[in-house]
């Protein structure tokens, strides 16, 4: 809510604190914060409002009146915080004298707030301030208009009477796929059948016009045909009046105005009986709106109608396409080549091509336009200059100001308008974490688990139901942006979003929101710079020019009120002393090489001053040494401490940290002792953490909170597996566990007690051993309840003794498995077969029963995998009759994508037999028609680690 309300929204609860009995404050400082509390809570609803409106539309006096109550929110939650944290250090002599001796502490160290008042002069001084703010808008009479009335035409209005010749030539591809989807094609009853389509896609692309564009095509087809836009808050009788009017070619036959929803509807229904008509619903935002418009063409007459949508929203189309034949059409951007074409035509209508001058700029442009034709359309605008192109110079001044969200250049308006009407339908908190990302240079691929454990740390998220993860109503505020197309999802190998990218053009919103706002500050070398008397709160250190080695920030006085601070590598020159900072909330440096730098490792030092810390991302950052002083920072929730090769061991102080949600630590050095784990009441995510006792093993049990665990034993013993799975039985919300062991010696008691006591928790999605196994274990479990295994969507097993053919099948039975990786080191079972009815949702198959085993695939075997490694024991194959090592290859795995990696094991037979089996299988894979990548490295026996790029590939993945 920050962006909306400034800290107030964290502030209530905490001025709600300071009103418990155990601070015992003074009755005349009580009631001035019960007064405050009541201010606060009113100005925290009047900004919520203010907040729904869009900037351009607010007056100037209400601009000013919202940032004051901001800023002065900021400068309320620093000393109640410094409050709070000098008092949660006070330990008291003893629970009889409790309340005195926290109060004889309490007034010592009041003296220590910045306020030399102490926090009952700070509260006056606050009420005073804000009397005065109030005071200023109260004079001025200010009243804020209500969004939900029109205020101005939509710009997306434009693109619905677009002049047809900008768009010629562009959409003939997608024209024909909608076609496609539109068609008459099938059997009397699904041609005849109402069909709806629903195209999706972010703000801009061109959803409305390609919509006409079909309508004006196909429109001849049919009795009647309407096409009403909707937009946001739309008044359901006009949207329905609307409908009835255009369908009836403006001649109603009634008046329409007398009518409510359910008359207008029985209206719909009458007037479609009998007929076949086409109906374009633009723009629809809500899945409530859609609901009453599906209603009211419910009347199925199965003469082969058409309805389609338009929105920007998924779940929004979802609804609309409920049934099996009905289409979701997802909108993509434009091509490279259609893009160039778009833009030459509104800069250069009367040339054929673009002058040799422009071809670079252009291209560059094209770029950041990302393939959108409203940024397109909207930047070749202001480019064709009237009568006469621009001049180049100004073409790069553009060029420049593209996403860097500070250009006073008004050419993008319109863009950031229209972009802005799906900014402005977000609630208000994620709004916050939308605003949050311009933290993050152009192009960047934002990592999903950081930026949301960031959000949490940045106090934007807030718990829904009692006891719910933060992280994960994290993870909500993340997929409804990506719903709501103002994110782009990257996904990783398996098809799951792990990133996400911001496109330019709504950086180049956001930034600007957030530049007016003063809520992030960006440095980035381009000339962009801070005032010395700036209230710098939250600041992104960046740097365009890395040929530019930039001297460390020291001359902003306002640096002791910044709350967050993220630098990316190429700016790391720029890392200002800890020393500077006092109310300091978040530190990103992940990715920077503080290494070969002293100087900064000795910046990084100062960090155990900084208690009000929750989020220390040090990632990648090859630091030598973790102070002790860490164990000061009694409020951190987050620490990254992955990929710091040397980094030789962890201050104990570290299990200080009661408040810990997330503990990521490389190579397994974080050696806990007897009696510390029991600290990490909070902790959620915690790896790399080493057991050698079972008093450690069992301490885990403790951590009730625990969803994901990366283990590794250092010396594998009965009693003490036998304590880790104890444990693990009262892990009940785990969704990630990684286990390991030091030990080469092989045992398969640990994966034995899993099978016989351990039931793994419903929300299981990922297991990995990377310890000798048998496969019993997990015939266990699925025998047992296969449910508990319902969500498991990645199973890596290494050194597992055999995969038998039962194993394959009931593996295969799991239904959200996306991932199977399995190493098998004493194979018996001579031949295994990958059944069509099994693995229905597998994306990456690995399989490597080494040279003692052949594997074939039945036809319609792994519909779905995209990258398939296997092995062949040339000699089995050849000594089991199957002499043309048919593998059941050809005309098999259809969705291949990525790569086939055919580990050919020749132990035992002759090298004429091993290149026969190795033409015989890249003949059967040449011919697939998606022409995957194909490896058939030759393993002349097994050998331990034999195929080392895989398994860096894997240990990158699982964190061994």
């Amino acid at each position: 809510m920050d962006i909306v309300t400034g800290a107030i929204a964290k502030l209530i609860p905490k001025l709600a604190d300071l009103l418990v009995g155990e601070y015992k404050l003074h009755k005349n400082v009580k009631k001035n914060i019960e007064d405050l509390l009541k201010e606060l809570e009113s100005m925290n609803v009047a900004l919520i409002k203010i907040g729904e409106v869009p900037r351009d539309q607010l007056d100037k006096q209400d601009k000013l009146w919202a940032d004051d109550v901001r800023e002065l929110s900021y400068v309320i939650e620093d000393v109640v915080d410094k409050f709070l944290v000098r008092v949660d250090h006070i330990q008291p002599d003893d629970a009889t004298n409790k309340f005195k001796g926290l109060m004889k502490r309490t007034t010592k160290l009041l003296k220590k707030v910045k306020d030399k008042y102490g926090i009952a002069h700070a509260i006056k001084d606050i009420q005073e301030q804000l009397q005065k703010v109030a005071a200023r808008r109260d004079r001025n009479k200010v009243v804020v208009p209500n969004p939900t009335e029109p205020i101005t035409i939509d710009p997306c209005l434009r693109a619905l009477y677009a002049e047809a010749t900008e768009l010629v030539g562009i959409y003939g591809k997608r024209d024909e796929e909608l076609m496609r989807l539109l068609s008459m094609e099938g059997d009397d009853a699904s041609k005849n059948r109402l069909k709806k389509v629903s195209i999706v896609g972010f703000g801009g692309l061109g959803k409305t016009t390609l919509a006409r564009a079909v309508y004006d095509k196909i429109k001849g087809d049919f009795d009647c045909r309407a096409f009403v836009p909707v937009g946001q808050n739309p008044d359901m009788k006009k949207v329905l009046r609307d409908i009835l009017i255009d369908l009836s070619d403006g001649n109603p036959q009634s008046d329409l105005s007398i009518l409510d929803v359910n008359h207008l509807i029985k209206k719909l229904h009458q007037f479609l009986e009998n007929k076949r008509y086409l109906v374009i619903i633009d723009d629809i935002w809500d899945e409530k709106l859609w609901e009453h418009i599906n209603f009211a063409f419910s009347n199925r007459n199965n003469l082969g109608s058409r309805l389609i949508t338009t929105t920007r929203i998924v779940s929004v189309s979802n609804s609309c396409c409920s049934s099996d034949h009905d289409s979701v059409y997802q909108m993509e951007p434009l091509s490279v080549d259609d893009s160039r074409r778009l833009f030459y035509k509104r800069i250069f209508p009367f040339e054929s091509g673009c002058p040799n001058e422009f071809e670079q700029v252009s291209t560059d442009i094209l770029k950041k336009c990302g393939g959108v034709p409203l940024a397109i359309i909207t930047i070749a605008s202001a480019l064709a200059g009237g009568q006469k192109v621009k001049p180049k110079c100004e073409w790069d001044v553009l060029l420049q100001s593209l996403g860097s969200g500070l250009t006073e250049d008004n050419s993008l308006e319109e863009m950031r308008r229209i972009l802005s009407f799906s900014y402005y339908n977000l609630p208000s908190h994620l709004k916050t974490c939308l605003l949050y990302l311009c933290i993050y240079p152009e192009d960047s691929e934002i990592y999903r688990n950081r930026l949301i454990w960031k959000w949490v740390a940045e106090g934007f998220v807030h718990h829904g139901d009692q006891g719910t993860s933060l992280f994960l109503v994290g993870l909500n505020y993340f997929n409804q942006l990506i719903n709501r197309s103002m994110i782009q999802p990257i996904y990783d190998e398996l098809g799951q979003v792990h990133a996400c990218r911001v496109h330019d053009m709504v950086l180049d919103l956001i930034r600007n929101l957030s530049h007016e706002a003063k809520f992030v500050n960006v440095l980035d070398g381009t000339g962009n710079s801070i005032s010395s008397q700036s209230n710098v709160r939250r600041l992104s250190l960046q740097n365009k020019k890395e040929d530019h080695q930039a001297k460390p920030l020291t001359n902003i006085m306002s640096m002791s009120r910044v709350r967050s601070i993220t630098i990316f590598p190429p700016a790391v020159s720029t890392m200002p002393s800890l020393s500077m900072f006092e109310v300091l909330r978040v530190i990103d440096l992940s990715n920077c090489d503080l290494g070969e730098n002293s100087s900064l490792q000795l910046n990084l030092k100062g960090v155990g001053h900084l208690i009000h810390l929750r989020y220390l991302g040090l990632a990648g950052t090859q630091i030598r040494e973790l102070s002790a002083e860490i164990g000061n920072l009694q409020f951190l929730e987050v620490l990254d401490l992955v990929r710091n090769d040397e980094l030789d061991e962890l201050p104990s102080t570290l299990f200080k940290l009661r408040r810990l949600i997330y503990l990521n630590v490389w190579f397994y050095k974080l050696v806990p002792t007897p009696g510390v784990l029991q600290n990490l009441t909070s902790i959620e995510v915690l790896r790399g953490i080493l057991v050698s006792l079972n008093i450690i093993a069992q301490e885990l049990g403790n951590l009730a909170k625990l969803r994901e665990l990366q283990i590794r034993f250092k010396d594998g013993t009965l009693d003490l597996y036998e304590g880790f799975v104890k444990s693990l039985c009262n892990l009940h919300h785990i969704e990630i566990l990684i286990i390991g062991n030091n030990s080469e010696e092989t045992s398969f008691e640990l994966m034995d007690l899993l099978g016989e006591r351990w039931v793994p928790p419903v929300h299981l999605r990922k297991f990995v051993s990377r310890m000798p196994s048998q496969l019993s274990a997990l015939r266990g479990w699925i025998k047992r309840d296969p449910s508990h295994l319902s969500n498991l969507s990645e199973l890596i097993l290494y050194s597992v003794k055999e995969v038998q053919q039962e194993d394959v099948e009931i593996i295969g039975g799991l239904l959200s498995l996306r991932l199977l990786w399995i190493t098998s080191t004493h194979q018996t079972q001579r031949l295994l077969v990958i059944r069509a009815d099994g693995f229905r949702c597998m994306v990456e198959f690995y399989l490597d029963c080494g040279s003692a085993a052949q594997i074939i695939f039945e036809p319609g075997a792994l519909p779905r995998a995209e990258d398939v490694r296997f092995s062949l024991g040339v000699r089995v194959a050849k000594e089991d009759g199957n002499c043309g090592f048919d593998l059941g290859l050809q005309g098999n795995l259809l969705s291949l994508q990525g790569r086939v990696r055919v580990y050919m094991y020749c132990g035992g037979a002759r090298v004429g037999e091993a290149k026969e089996a190795e033409a015989a299988v890249r003949h059967a894979l040449d011919a697939h028609p998606n022409h995957p990548r194909i490896y058939i490295p030759m393993i002349p026996d097994i050998a331990e680690d034999a195929h080392d790029d895989d398994l860096c590939e894997e240990r990158r993945r699982t964190g061994f």
